[in-house]
Parts: C-alpha cells; structure tokens; sequence
C-alpha cells in the first residue's frame, strides 16, 4: 500500500491511511461514515482525531493519491510491455540504433524543446546577447567561408603541383625510354592512391566517397557517426589529394562539400575534445538546430569553392542537401559563399606570378566558353534534345551499376578488412595508369591543324604544360595525339580541352568513343572504393565526350560555320549530371559560372529538364541510391503514392509506446533505458478528476543526464513545484555531442540507495510536442514531420472541445503585443462564448503550469 511509505508502519496508521483513500475513490467524508462500524472503533480508539489533526498536511496526498497509485500500476502495465532486445531490434539501420551499437544511425532532435531549464535561460537574456547571438552567427559564417576557401586551395595546389610534377617528369622520360615513363607514371600514382587509402582505412573511414549521402542524411535528421569529425577532416583533405592526383577516375567537389561541412561542425562545437584543439568561447551553438544552420553553410562553401560558383553553392544547398529553409539561413549562407569566392580568387591572383608551381596554369575549375558559341538555330534544338535523353539513359545506368558494384563490394569484398581495401585501391590505380597510358599508343598522331591568329591556343603544346594538343610519343615535333590530350591530362585540363572553341577536328571520333567507353567503365568500377571520390568531374568528362560526339555530328551535316563542338560538349555534361545526380537549378546555375556564357542558359535548361525526367523513369538519383546503400533513412521531398491511403494510427501501430508516470522510480528509469533503445518517452499525469492526461516528452538523453548529476533525486513519490525549487541544469547540459557519442546507460553508476528514489520529470520535458490526429492523412503527416524537421510525433485521439481558433490575423503582432489593422476576411461564428470570456492572462499561461501549480 502506498502509506506503508509515507507513515510509520503501525497498523492503526495504516488503517487511517487505507479508510482515507476509500473515501477518496468513494467520494464521501467522515462525517458520512459516522454511523459504520468501521469510524466508531477508530472513534474509541481516538484515531478520528489523530486523523483531524494531520488531515490539512495530507489533503494534497488525498488528492494525488489516485494518481500515484495509478501511476504505480502504470509502472507495472509498463514491465509487461517492455520489449526485449532481440524484439526492439531492427532490420539493417534505423532510428532505433543506438550510437554504441557500432555503425547505426541516430536522429537529431532539431525541436526546441521548452523545458523550464530553457524558458528560464531564455528569461535571464536580453536584447543585448541576442545581439551577440546573431552577431557570432555571422562571425562564424565569416570563419566557414575562409576555413572552406582555404581548405580548397590547399587541395587544388597540391593535386596540381603532383600532377604537374607528375606528366613533366613522364614526358621527360618518355623521351628516351616508353618504358621508364611508364613506370615511373605508375609508381606515382601506385603511392598516390596508396597514401590516400592508408589514410581512409587506418585513419578516417568515415571520409571515403563524396561525402554527400551523409551531409544530406545529417541535413534531413539523421546523425551518422565520425561524420562530422576533425579526423573526417583530416582524412578528407590528405585523401583527396592522393586520390585526385593519383589519376583516378574521380574529383574532389564532394569530398570539398564533405569538408566544408565538417569545418562548419567543427566551429559550431568549438574544435575536438579528443586532439585538445578545443576552446570554449565558440561554444555557442550546442543545439542540433544551430549546428544544422552552421553545416548548411558549410556545404555551400564546398560548392563555391570546387566550382567558384557562390550562387550555384547558395541553389545547392537549397535543392540538394536540405530538408528545410528559411530566409535568414538564406543570407547566411550566400554571404558565406560570397566569401570563398573572394578567398579564392585572391588565391589565384597571388599564384599567377608563379610562385604556387604548377598550380597557376590550372588549379579550380573555370573552362571559359564565352568566345565560343554566339547564337543557336531551331535546327539545333533536336540533337540537343537527343543530348538530354542520351544523358537520362547514361545516368541512369552509371546510378544502377554502381549501385551493384557497391553492394557487392559491401557484402563480399570489404568485409575481408582494410587491407583488401588497400589492394583494391592499388589495383584499380595501375589498371587506370595502365590505360591513361597504353591506350594513346593504339592512336596515330595527326598533323596539326593550321593555328587560328589570336586564339591562344599552340599545337603541339610543350611537354608537362597546360593547352590543348598534346604530342605524346609522335615521330614529328608537328603531330599530336588526340587521345592522349584528353587521356593523358588531368580532368581539368581534359575538360577544357573539350570545352574549347575554335578546335574544330581536334578529336576523331574513334578516340571520343573509346575514351568515354573506357572511362565510363573505370568510373563504375572506381566508385566506391576506399577513397575519397567525387562524380561531378567524372560526369562532366562523361557528358562532354558524347556531346562532343554529337557536336560533330551537327556541325556535318548542317554545315554550319559558327556552330561550335565544345558547346555541346557543355550540354552533354550537364545532361550527364542531370541524368545521374537530378539536380536541375543549382546545377543549372553551376553550368552558367563555371562557363562564362550566359546565352547558354536555355539550352542547358532544355537539356537538364529532358535528363531528368528520362532518369527519374529508371531509377532514383546517385546520392539517394547511395544514401539508402548505405542504411540512410531519408525522408525525401514527396512521400509514397500508397500513403494516400493510410492514416496516422495505422503507421504508428508497428511500435510499442513506453510511457512514463510523471514521478518515476529511479530504478525504473534505469530498467527502461536498458531494456530498449526508444529515444523519446510520452510522460503521463492525472487530473483532479483521475482522467488520464498527457503533460509531454521526455527524451532518453535527458533522462541520462538526470540519471548522471543525481541532482535532482528526491526521497519522496510527490511532485514538486518548480516555483519553489530553481532548476539546477542549464539548458545547454542537455545538448549531445557532435561525434555522437554521448551518454549511454552503461556509462551511469547508481547505488542501491539512488535506485530507490524518484525523479520528478515535469521541469525536464517538453510540454509542447507536435500532435496529430489518429485519423490524420499519412500524406500530410509526412511532410508535417519532414518539414518542421521533426523527431517525434504525437498520435492522439481526436479532441472533445475547441478553445479556439487561430487565423493569419491572430499572428500578425506587432511590437506593442497588440494585432496589426491588417483586415482579414474570416468567419468569427466559429470563435465561440468560451474563447471571448477567456482572459489573456489564462490564455497565455501553459497547461503544465496550471498541473504542476
């Protein structure tokens, strides 16, 4: 029995206590009971009396004590309920996982959650540190942009300064003995490649591939572990050089989307705790919501400074990687954008006068086609088109082949540890040396074409330099190779050789088809191994070979002059693009900036349009195939078809729902946070009445930290008021660590004693979750919960009663508190007697609060 706690244990008490509580459940007094036999023995016995006197210190006892004992049933509704390990557990990666289960995923909670501790650190700031808040946003916004910038320009100079080192010193020696350069060619990259992979495996294997499935994961909810690391960083950086200069069939824009990303993570927490790089005044953002605004900006510092297109950044970060926006991250983001481009710029101003190496002839991407193509004809529109369909079918497959070359990789081949990863890596590498440099040989040199006054452009280039032309084992000094100009060459330069105005003839096409079959293939065959690898140059190199196919073709048969090959070289990439990654603005706008050439703006419209609607018939794009590859539960823009059918109840049936009593056994808390991996817990209280209510959320990371400072352990099963008692956590003790390692229970030591006291959760939970209705339409619950950015969602029986209805007029405030004059056509019938007799001070005030008064 309940007084067996709360008096001393003598039997006169207890019967007191028991007589109490039926008339409580009963609703009589003692005066109703006079004449029962019951009351006239506690009469001569002078218990009545005892009773009077300690009546007034119990009546909030009498009162509660419904609630505690249905709350001690509910303990025991809950023990029959508690889902066993192998129960809870889940096929593959989701939700559910918890972070030491090695490899699963975690949501991130991006709802403010209004506990006391937030509302009353919420009061004790002024406009002045709101000040200083959006102040620092800014400042680290400034940070992102130059960490990024500077990050790229590190990466660019050292891929180019290896390869230039690289294709002087193959020409040198190729000169004397074919095979000397090839070894020599080979060796380099062999140790390229080979640091590259040592570093991922050994190091950092959350930094291979791109990098972009896992930011958009994080942007979408979904915390995936060591993503967001300094040694991600690291790893991401020192990889993608080797892998980039290595001559794999890969780019380093993802891998720059992923490092831009993990800088931004890295301010937002103020450095790594594990390498002491740490300080604690940036430490200002601790909540997964800040942190996403900072990572935002992060990725689009990436794209800024891989394609130095800062609007193409802003559109990227807009369409591809985020679930939800609003207009101040907007600005936040383009400032940081605009803010990589200065930095690179002023990067590439300083090394024209030499002093970078090679790295002032090529570096970031910038294939300038404005002297190409003036005007188009109607003619044209057709093979164009046909460029579009040629990209969607091409992505499409480049999407299914490497989706089945990842799987098998995962289930067969990296299973056998890092060092077949290693030789994977080493074996792809020779094999593409191998091809980069045995192929041209299968190719005649051809004499070079008449030079065009003022194009700049000389045949045969000079050995290990920039331009177009490349004579590569030719007889005479006046021949060049056209396979090895875009074989033997870095992809940037490759691109630009493609792009290039006033070639015509340059390439055969013998070499353009066994160039974008060979590469094609090693593409394929090179995603997903263990490097750091991007697709966006791969795809461009792709696209532009048969574009450039097809440009060929047009300029033949229409035998027009002022028709150029290297523009359809441009909308065969983007077509590619298009056709494997389905963006369409933000890779639109990357096309215009990186080109120079706004009159192509339509045509790489037309193009985009066509090659996604192709792929879309197919397939899902590259990052989100990748994504669901690798166990990340995306939520994308548009739910499922058969979601129109389905209600809210039917798609929250499959779990178990654990509540908790509003007071709550220590030890019970423990034995629910061990027993299941649930992250949010609905907490639970009773009326006056007995009527069951719902008072909020309480998530198992708080309910760690309570367990851990033990602060807030009390002796007795009431609850508190927390107008009597200050909150003794701040809100920023509650926030989980970036790396996703935070408190676990096995990390928690409690004591027989500890376990034996209650916690009252009122003061910790949020009182103001996101509810729907149980008949709601799944649809609609699915972008509710997708849009807010959600973790959790109420299902709730339809409501009795409506208190009131708000309407775009009722939050149109002004600074006064009062509505704005706005007039707003509305029907006021529905506002009933109840609503306009409620005064604004009961309005205001929460539901928790009148409960916990």
């Amino acid at each position: 029995m309940l007084g067996n706690e709360l008096l001393t244990p003598t039997f006169k008490v207890r019967t007191s206590l028991f007589l109490l509580k039926l008339c409580v459940h009963t609703s009589i007094t003692c005066k109703e009971t006079n004449e029962s036999k019951v009351v006239r023995f506690l009469k001569k016995s002078r218990l009545c009396d005892r009773i009077a006197k300690i009546q007034e210190l119990f009546d909030s006892i009498i009162m509660l004590s419904n609630h505690l004992h249905n709350g001690i049933e509910s303990g025991n509704l809950i023990w029959s309920r508690v889902p066993e390990s192998d129960d809870a557990s889940t096929d593959g990666v989701g939700l559910l996982s918890s972070p030491r289960d090695g490899g699963g995923v975690d949501s991130l909670d991006y709802e403010v959650i209004e506990n006391y501790a937030y509302r009353e650190e919420q009061a004790h700031r002024g406009k002045l540190y709101v000040g200083y808040y959006v102040a620092v946003k800014w400042f680290f916004s400034l940070l992102i942009g130059i960490g990024t910038g500077l990050a790229a320009v590190f990466i660019n100079l050292s891929v180019e300064n290896f390869a230039g080192w690289k294709f002087a010193l193959t020409f040198a020696i190729i000169q004397k003995s074919y095979f000397a350069g090839f070894v020599v060619y080979l060796v380099i990259n062999l140790v390229l490649v080979f640091s590259s992979a040592y570093i991922i495996t050994q190091f950092a294997p959350a930094a291979a591939g791109s990098g972009i499935p896992e930011i958009k994961g994080y942007l979408n909810g979904i915390d995936i572990p060591g993503t967001l690391l300094f040694r991600t960083l690291i790893g991401k950086i020192f990889g993608s050089i080797g892998s980039v200069g290595g001559g794999l069939a890969l780019g380093k824009e993802g891998p720059l989307v992923h490092t831009g990303a993990c800088i931004a993570s890295l301010l937002g927490q103020g450095g790594s705790t594990k390498y002491h790089l740490n300080s604690r005044w940036p430490q200002l953002f601790k909540s997964d919501r800040d942190r996403r605004d900072l990572v935002t900006c992060g990725c689009a510092a990436g794209v800024a400074a891989a394609f130095r297109a800062p609007v193409g950044g802003v559109l990227f970060a807009l369409e591809e990687v985020t679930s939800w926006w609003r207009s101040q991250l907007m600005w936040r983001v383009f400032f940081t954008s605009a803010i990589v481009a200065v930095v690179v710029r002023t990067a590439m101003g300083w090394c024209k006068s030499g002093i970078c190496g090679h790295f002032g002839g090529g570096g970031f991407i910038i294939w300038d086609v404005s002297d190409g193509q003036d005007d188009y004809y109607f003619k044209e529109l057709l093979p164009m088109a046909v460029i579009g369909v040629i990209g969607g079918l091409l992505g499409a497959l480049f999407n299914q082949l490497t989706l089945y070359m990842t799987s098998w990789r995962r289930n067969s081949l990296h299973k056998k540890g890092n060092r077949v990863k290693i030789y994977e890596a080493c074996i792809i590498s020779c094999i593409t040396s191998a091809i980069s440099f045995g192929l041209p040989l299968l190719r005649k040199c051809s004499p070079c074409p008449e030079s065009i006054p003022d194009s700049g452009i000389e045949c045969p280039r000079p050995p290990g330099m920039y331009g177009n032309y490349v004579n590569f084992y030719c007889k005479t000094d006046n021949e060049y190779n056209d396979l090895a100009t875009i074989f033997f060459n870095t992809q940037d330069d490759a691109i630009r050789n493609l792009f290039s105005a006033k070639t015509m003839r340059e390439f055969s096409a013998q070499s353009l088809l066994t160039f974008l079959a060979m590469f094609y293939t090693l593409a394929v065959v090179t995603f997903g191994t263990a490097v750091p690898a991007g697709q966006f140059v791969p795809g461009i190199m792709i696209g532009s070979t048969y574009g450039r196919l097809v440009g060929m073709f047009v300029v033949r048969f229409y035998k027009k002059l002022n028709i150029e090959e290297g523009t359809y070289a441009l909308l065969g990439a983007a077509s590619f693009l298009g056709g494997s990654m389905r963006m369409t603005v933000s890779l639109c706008v990357i096309m215009v900036e990186i080109t120079n050439n706004l009159k192509l703006l339509p045509l790489i419209m037309l193009v985009l349009l066509i090659s996604k609607a192709v792929g879309d018939a197919f397939n899902e794009g590259l990052y989100e195939v990748q994504a669901r590859l690798k166990g990340i539960p995306l939520l994308e823009s548009r739910p499922k078809y058969h979601m129109r059918q389905m209600i809210a109840k039917e798609a929250c049936q499959s779990q178990k729902v654990i509540s908790l009593p509003r007071v709550i056994r220590v030890a019970d808390v423990a034995s629910i946070l061990r027993s299941n991996k649930h992250n949010g817990f609905p907490v639970i209280d009773h009326t006056r009445s007995g009527e069951t209510l719902v008072i909020g959320l309480v998530l198992r990371s708080h309910l760690l930290v309570l367990l851990q400072s033990k602060v807030d352990f009390q002796h007795s099963p009431l609850p508190c008021d927390p107008s009597a008692r200050p909150i003794r956590h701040s809100f920023s003790e509650f926030a989980k660590p970036v790396s996703s390692k935070g408190l676990c229970i096995e990390d928690i030591h409690l004591t027989s004693d500890d376990l034996e006291m209650y916690i009252d959760l009122a003061p910790f939970l949020n009182p103001s979750p996101y509810v729907v209705p149980e008949d709601m339409s799944l649809t609609k619950v699915y972008n509710l919960f997708r849009q807010l950015g959600l973790r959790h969602l109420f299902v709730v029986p339809r409501p009795s009663r409506v208190i009131g209805l708000i309407t775009r007029k009722d939050l149109l405030i002004e600074e006064n508190g009062e509505s704005s004059a706005v007039e707003l056509q509305q029907s006021t019938s529905v506002r009933g007697r109840y609503s306009e007799t409620t005064t604004r001070t009961d309005a205001a005030r929460p539901l928790l609060d009148d409960l916990l008064g």
